[in-house]
């Protein structure tokens, strides 16, 4: 399967479980075209159909709706366009607010990026909602931290979820805490500081 019939895969699981929520029409249509904004730096940049960060849209989408029963479209749509860890593919918030609206582009700007100086304070300092999406964007980027190329990338992501992410999130949702208790736990053996070895 290629990556553009991966990302229309995704898009059509969206679709259906948003639709199986109750989504109104226009919610679907503003979903639908928030997740295709967000796939494009992708399906340009991510050659691999196997990536790691290929659905990564879809993916956070699917943890606010599964695991909240999230079904407002303006913060779902900010979900999908929403990137903390690579810059390149982000979509510019003027592109969102052109596309999505001035509503969608502010929510995703008052998500912060990861390895941001302030990042705890911003996120707990956050309106709820901003939270909620920021805590599921960057929780479906730590259950693949173990695959990217680079490990001591790996080991960052775990230790700025475990020391920032799951805090937060136990202040903010008990579902949402629960997963990233699991995650956290998954990986602690296996992202050794850099300069050491598992087991060393």
């Amino acid at each position: 399967m290629s990556a553009k019939d991966r990302a229309r895969a995704m898009a059509a699981s969206v679709a259906r479980t948003a639709r199986s929520g109750g989504m109104s029409e226009a919610g679907l249509s503003l979903l639908a075209e928030a997740h295709a904004l967000a796939m494009r730096p992708r399906l340009e940049r991510l050659h691999d159909e196997r990536h790691p960060m290929l659905l990564h849209p879809g993916h956070t989408v699917l943890v606010l709706m599964h695991d909240l029963d999230l079904s407002e479209p303006r913060l779902l749509a900010a979900a999908a366009c929403a990137e903390s860890e690579d810059a390149e593919l982000r979509v510019s918030l003027e592109r969102v607010g052109e596309i999505l609206g001035v509503d969608v582009a502010d929510v995703v700007a008052a998500v912060p990026s990861s390895g941001s100086e302030d990042l705890a304070e911003a996120l707990v300092t956050a309106p709820v909602e901003v939270r909620l999406v920021a805590l599921a964007e960057r929780l479906d980027h730590l259950r693949h931290a173990h695959l990217r190329a680079d490990p001591s990338r790996g080991w960052a992501a775990h230790r700025e979820a475990t020391r920032v992410y799951l805090p937060v999130a136990e202040r903010t949702d008990p579902r949402l805490a629960r997963r990233y208790r699991y995650w956290c736990r998954k990986f602690a053996g296996r992202f050794p500081p850099p300069g050491r070895t598992v087991g060393g």
